[in-house]
Order: C-alpha cells, then sequence, then structure tokens
C-alpha cells in the first residue's frame, strides 16, 4: 500500500471483516474547528430531496462480488453533502488548477466546480490557476464565475491553460498561504495527484485550514481504484471516428489496410473498447499484451491470411504497444517528459513501415496502406453527454467534500457511486487492462485474432521439439 511517506492510512475496521479505507479531515490536526449549518439545508433545489445529507457511516464497497463466506472488503468513504460543514461561505478562497495534457472534460469539470461553491454553498470568491502547478507561482490567476464558465463545457481544452512539470512544493503553499486560499481543486492524472498529496502534505505539516482535493484526470483510463476516468467515454465515440475512416480506406482499396493509433501509453482501454464499439477492427494491439511479427502465430501472417480471406483488414494499436520491438526506443527508454512519462516512439508509424516492407520482400501481394493518428483530435473536443453529466458528479462531489472538511482526497466513481479515496490509493500503481480478464476475450472473439503470446510461446516449443528431436 503506497502511503505518503509523512502519513499513516487511516484505516476503521468493523464486524465481519469490513475496513474503510478514510481520507484524512481538517480536524485531524486542527482540533476544535468549529462547524456551521449546512446552508444546503435551505436550498430550494434539494427541498425534493428525501435524505438532504449522506449518514456519517456510509461507504462504498471496493468489490461487490462475494460469495457466502468472503469478508465484507475494502471500503471508501461514500461522497456527498454533511449535516456540519467546516467553512463559512464568505471566508471560503478557492482555487482550480488544470495539469497535464488535455482530456474532453476539463472545462465541464471547471464550470461545475464554480458553480456548485456559488449556487450550493454561497461561495463567491473562486480563482482559476493560468499554466497548471506553476501557475500557482509564476502565472496571473483570474477570477471565476457561474456568468464566466457559462459556456465553456462547449468547448474543448482548459480555460485556464495547462501544462506539465512546474511543481515545487513550497513555493505553491506559500503561494496558497500568501494568497489566502483555503481551498483547492487539482484536476489532473496520476503525476498530478502525486503533486497534490505533497502539497496536502505540506500544507498538514503547516496546520493550515486548507482543504486539498483531487479530481482524476487520464484519458488513458489508467488511474486505478476507480470505474473510469472523465473523457474516457467521449474519446471511445470519438476514436469511432478515425476507425470508420481507416475501414473505408482499406475496403475500398486492393489488399488495403488500415492502421489506427490510439491514446494509451500503458493502458490500452481506449483501443479495447473503441474495438469492441466498432465491429469493423481485425487486430487490436496494446501495451498489455505483447506481439511479434515474423514467424508462424505473428501479426504478418496474421495480416497476409486477412487479406486472402477479405481483401482489406484494420489494424488499431494504442501508443505504447510494442515499444520493445522499436529498435529505436533503446535510444529514448529512459528519457521522460516534464511530468514524468517515459517518451515513446511512434509505434503506428513504425508498425506500417514494418508491414510495407514486409510484403515489399513478399511480392506476392502488393497493399495499400493508410496510417491514421487522430490523438490530439479526440484529445482537443469537448465532452459528450455522458461525460458531462460525469463531469458534474465529480466536481459537485468534490465540493461536498471539501466543505465538509475533508481533505487529502480524490473525487471518483467506485462501483456506480462517488466516493473520496485517499490520495495514496490513487497514487500506488496504474489501472491496466487484464489480459487474461473476460473483456479481452470478448475482444479476441470479436476479432477474431490471435492471442500472439500464446502462438509465439506454442512456436517456440514446437521448434524446442523438433531441435530435440534432432540430437
Amino acid at each position: 500500500m503506497g502511503s505518503s511517506p509523512n502519513s499513516k492510512p487511516k484505516i476503521v475496521r468493523g464486524t465481519a471483516g469490513y475496513v474503510l479505507e478514510d481520507v484524512p479531515h481538517l480536524a485531524d490536526y486542527i482540533p476544535d474547528t468549529p462547524t456551521y449549518t449546512n446552508p444546503l439545508q435551505n436550498n430550494p433545489a434539494y427541498s425534493v430531496v428525501k435524505q438532504y445529507f449522506v449518514h456519517v457511516d456510509d461507504s462504498v464497497p471496493q468489490k461487490i462480488i462475494t460469495n457466502k463466506d468472503s469478508p465484507r472488503g475494502i471500503h471508501f468513504r461514500r461522497a456527498g453533502p454533511r449535516q456540519r460543514v467546516y467553512f463559512e461561505a464568505d471566508d471560503v478562497q478557492a482555487a482550480i488548477v488544470t495539469c497535464g495534457g488535455l482530456c474532453p472534460g476539463l472545462n465541464t469539470v471547471i464550470r461545475e466546480i464554480v458553480c456548485a461553491l456559488y449556487h450550493m454553498y454561497g461561495v463567491k470568491k473562486v480563482l482559476g490557476i493560468n499554466g497548471g502547478y506553476k501557475g500557482f507561482y509564476a502565472h496571473n490567476t483570474i477570477s471565476l464565475t457561474p456568468k464566466s464558465v457559462n459556456d465553456i463545457h462547449k468547448r474543448g481544452g482548459t480555460i485556464l491553460g495547462s501544462s506539465r512539470g512546474g511543481h515545487d512544493t513550497t513555493k505553491i503553499v506559500d503561494s496558497i498561504q500568501d494568497r489566502g486560499i483555503n481551498q483547492v481543486f487539482i484536476i489532473g492524472g496520476d503525476g498530478t495527484q502525486r503533486g497534490a498529496d505533497r502539497i496536502f502534505e505540506e500544507i498538514r505539516r503547516r496546520r493550515l485550514k486548507v482543504a486539498v482535493v483531487g479530481i482524476p484526470k487520464t484519458i488513458d483510463n489508467d488511474i486505478p481504484v476507480i470505474d473510469k476516468s472523465f473523457g474516457f467515454d467521449t474519446a471511445v465515440e470519438e476514436a469511432q471516428r478515425a476507425i470508420n475512416a481507416a475501414h473505408v480506406e482499406a475496403e475500398s482499396g486492393e489488399n488495403g489496410i488500415g492502421v489506427v493509433k490510439l491514446m494509451g501509453r500503458y493502458s490500452g482501454f481506449i483501443a479495447m473498447y473503441a474495438t469492441l464499439a466498432s465491429r469493423d477492427v481485425d487486430c487490436c494491439l496494446i501495451p498489455e499484451s505483447p506481439f511479434h511479427l515474423e514467424g508462424p502465430g505473428g501479426l504478418f501472417e496474421f495480416a497476409e491470411r486477412r487479406l486472402k480471406e477479405n481483401g482489406h483488414m484494420v489494424i488499431v494499436i494504442a501508443e505504447g504497444a510494442g515499444q520493445e520491438l522499436v529498435s529505436e526506443s533503446i535510444q529514448s527508454m529512459h528519457k521522460q517528459d516534464a511530468s514524468g512519462n517515459k517518451l515513446l516512439q511512434d509505434v503506428g508509424l513504425w508498425i506500417s513501415q514494418k508491414i510495407k516492407e514486409h510484403f515489399s520482400r513478399q511480392k506476392t501481394m502488393n497493399i495499400n496502406l493508410k496510417y491514421i493518428d487522430p490523438t490530439y483530435m479526440i484529445r482537443a473536443v469537448p465532452s459528450n453527454a455522458s461525460d458531462n453529466v460525469y463531469c458534474t458528479l465529480l466536481a459537485q462531489s468534490a465540493v461536498h467534500g471539501a466543505m465538509a472538511g475533508y481533505t487529502g482526497f480524490t473525487s471518483g466513481l467506485v462501483n456506480g457511486r462517488q466516493t473520496y479515496i485517499p490520495f495514496y490509493r490513487i497514487i500506488e500503481g496504474q489501472n491496466k487492462v487484464v489480459i487474461t480478464d473476460r473483456m479481452w476475450a470478448r475482444l479476441l472473439s470479436s476479432t477474431n485474432q490471435p492471442s500472439f503470446t500464446i502462438a509465439k510461446t506454442i512456436s517456440e516449443e514446437k521448434r524446442e521439439d523438433e531441435a530435440t528431436g534432432e540430437q
């Protein structure tokens, strides 16, 4: 369990193996903090709700599939408004920052945080931090109001700007303290959440009354624990356009091959779900499932067979797939971007060239290959209806948690319920496609592609048997 080195996880144990991995609270290090009546109690929008507030003991299980003898297992605190709040509206100075790469839904999250603070809790002072983490000490801030953010959800990108790196914990917390900020909403991926954890720890060390809240953002869907990240549904939907175009190109030419590269540095979720949704894909290659090109059971053999059968094929490849096969990657294996992510070679261009070279050598079949890379087009679009709703839930849950005095947590969906998850659980690893799971089996049955790992193992064993027989 990768908890922060400066703090111990808050664990609450109950009967029958119940475990609550709780989130920090301002009262943990600022005793006798005054509380106030939640203004939602008088909010006409909530007057129709039978139960205004989340019960103090409500929690959400991490795993919902059990058997009769299973322990109740790990739970997370359920998100939502509490009866008592730890901030008065007039005293709140909130700040919102977006970090890392672009993702559909960023502007929607910003909008809904601002509107939740204004309309639910009466908070009038909300700052937008320009340009990511370094904006705390290197850029101006902008004032955010419901009017100024009213239409931003219709646009892609982030109105606050974003950047990678620039994290200096001391400078950031100094800026937070100097500006009188007491609620910080940090939108970003696993690297950004690590930074948020360090900010929280420094704020706790200084015993400042500041709630630090993370909202997980990764278009690759590679953040652990949560069901999915916002923007993922939009990315899968937009990827269909590229796959459809590749299919049209491939189908319209003699021995046509369409190659589409999608996002997925370490996790192949977009490629997998886009493939399943499309039904036009013949082969899906992801980082979690190694493949090989040459020999029996390899990609080239499969491509030849599929072209003979259908006259065309579509290959979808995640950007992190096959990196070990790219010979040039040896030179960049240890290079990283400003966020600490490994710099990758363009595997789409590489595999396209390899396929061309293979068929050129074979001289038995002329191919027409088209390569499509829609990466930046997908990142830049506004979120779709499904993601807009999800962004709203994430943002409102984050605001409820901050007002209730919770801190050092990420707002996330677990088993269809909004929860508060401690930072250490979010940053302890990455969510990856499990290739022994049913979803990957569904993909294999949809594309009818071979399991390259199994094929390679069988081929190697066959060669070993033949070599042994010759001795």
